[in-house]
């Protein structure tokens, strides 16, 4: 058994932001910190384009990154969350920069600012086109630092403990659920432990990974949604899965290699198989359109021409300054012979972002009582039926920081839980054949792309959930009989994912953001927050 004050349920920006203010306001309280990987192994990571953030009020105001914001979100955003992000946004920067995150800056000594898709203005602060790793190598570099900061690495968490693993029944409408810790399988003693805290935080990322194409890390399965789920906690708006709409186009290749908003930004242009710029045809912003708009747009010129992807052109771009903005692009595409300046790059929409997820409010607080959620897991209002770009970063930093604010008054009120069983292994085998679990995981991925990606239609989500539903079952079947192993917990999650993405797009009668379905082509006069 391991106790803890502060527990902490990954490593990306929003954990790591989250553990660095607690261990600081409260030196004589322990922090732990547990990855299911290497510690700088995180959906931060891989982020490319940057954070959006207002620092020049002469040419912006946190008045149009509101307003970007809110149409991005197609009607669906919390207007005084979208407001709490923008406007703490740049404090929560500089305290960023404070802790050695490096952004590039230009001649004049200013930060450089990049504009994206949905963005009315240049507000996108960046480290060249790897912005997530040099902010992931800051907070680690001032994570090793505190003394009280525990780092547990190749740890997966299992599941929450509450009330039901001490024989107490817990349902939907249970109105008290407490979370008293985590089981976690170590995956160096490869034995199912519990680590007792006050309190958590869930900042588990994303669940990219449920689609056989995403930009996301094969980290990326869903863990935090699908624990808080069977915990009976509540999930939110997980229909709404965004697209990014330039992954580079490589077959086979996974995850696949993101080429950043950004890049059209500085004036990439989108163009189909015979050369044609088609994005005038879908929205007058071009290929500066928010990524629900874009993505529709790619994926519906791939089927008039009947083609895999499109391209993204950049050859009449300043190289000298293409390279040094975006050097790891430059080398990825060179790397498989593509020459940006002489070569169109194919590039085709792949599962970038869930912009739903564990239902939260303004200070990070689940429906579960002593756990918190920020970051990708998180649903907080910000992006409604739509991520505007870059917003992701900050909204982790932000949240971050206000689940610090709460946790710092009410830690010392709250006690360990002292009667949690050990977990129960009784009646359980090795399992005997992988091939069980790798086949299972390769059908969900293709039941999703299939049916559930960036076009829907009433009968592609039926047949997606009588699928899902054989597959659950026998998922939780081998769960039962054999021993608990992390490709086993990493399916059983990214089926409840799927299921959940399934079920609220199936709820959504309408066509709103990131959720497109024919069958229901407009927008609705209930404009909804779809609760599961």
């Amino acid at each position: 058994m391991h106790q803890t004050d502060f527990l902490v349920v990954g490593s990306g920006i929003a954990g790591l932001t989250y553990a660095l203010k607690v261990a600081e306001q409260c030196p004589d309280k322990k922090v732990t910190i547990i990855t299911k990987t290497r510690e700088d192994e995180t959906n931060t990571k891989y982020a490319q384009g940057g954070v959006a953030v207002v620092n020049d009020l002469e040419n912006d105001s946190f008045e149009k990154h509101i307003e970007d914001t809110l149409i991005a979100g197609d009607g669906l955003c919390n207007e005084q969350v979208v407001e709490i992000v923008v406007k703490e946004g740049p404090d929560r920067v500089n305290e960023l920069i404070s802790w050695g995150a490096q952004f590039d800056k230009s001649p004049d000594g200013d930060y450089a600012l990049g504009k994206e898709g949905g963005h009315s203005e240049f507000r996108v602060i960046h480290h060249k086109d790897v912005t997530g790793r040099e902010i992931e190598r800051a907070l680690l570099e001032a994570i090793r630092r505190k003394k009280n900061i525990e780092l547990i690495t190749h740890c997966f968490v299992v599941e929450i403990i509450t009330q039901h693993h001490l024989g107490y029944l817990v349902t939907k409408s249970t109105q008290d659920i407490e979370c008293y810790g985590m089981y976690v399988l170590n995956l160096k003693t490869n034995k199912i432990e519990k680590i007792l805290s006050r309190l958590t935080l869930l900042a588990t990322g994303g669940n990219g990974q449920v689609y056989r194409t995403t930009t996301n890390p094969v980290i990326a399965t869903g863990d935090g949604v699908a624990m808080v789920y069977r915990a009976k906690g509540r999930i939110e708006n997980m229909e709404f899965i965004q697209f990014h709409p330039t992954a580079l186009y490589q077959p086979g290749e996974s995850p696949s290699f993101l080429i950043t908003e950004a890049v059209r930004g500085d004036g990439g242009i989108l163009r189909n198989k015979n050369g044609e710029d088609f994005m005038h045809k879908y929205d007058e912003r071009l290929s500066l359109a928010p990524r629900d708009i874009v993505a529709r747009a790619i994926d519906s010129e791939m089927k008039i021409t009947g083609t895999e992807h499109v391209y993204l052109d950049c050859r009449h771009m300043d190289m000298e300054k293409f390279v040094h903005h975006f050097p790891n692009i430059y080398e990825k595409c060179k790397s498989i012979g593509i020459d940006v300046s002489k070569d169109m790059i194919p590039v085709a929409p792949a599962a970038h972002y869930s912009c739903g997820g564990i239902k939260t409010d303004e200070y990070g607080h689940t429906s579960i009582r002593n756990l918190y959620a920020a970051g990708e897991c998180a649903s907080t209002g910000l992006h409604g039926a739509n991520r505007l770009a870059s917003n992701s970063l900050l909204e982790a930093m932000v949240f971050a920081h206000r689940c610090y604010l709460d946790a710092v008054k009410v830690i010392d009120s709250i006690s360990f839980k002292e009667n949690v069983p050990d977990w129960n292994t009784l009646g359980t085998n090795a399992p005997r054949e992988m091939i069980l679990i790798t086949q299972s995981l390769k059908e969900l991925k293709q039941i999703m792309s299939d049916y559930v990606g960036i076009v829907r239609t009433n009968v592609r989500l039926e047949r997606a959930m009588r699928r899902l539903d054989i597959l659950h079952l026998e998922t939780e079947a081998l769960y039962k009989e054999t021993a608990v192993s992390p490709q086993l917990c990493e399916l059983r999650n990214l089926i409840t994912a799927g299921y959940l993405i399934v079920k609220g797009a199936a709820f959504r009668k309408e066509s709103r953001g990131l959720h497109y379905n024919t069958d229901y082509p407009y927008k609705s006069d209930l404009v909804e927050n779809i609760i599961l």
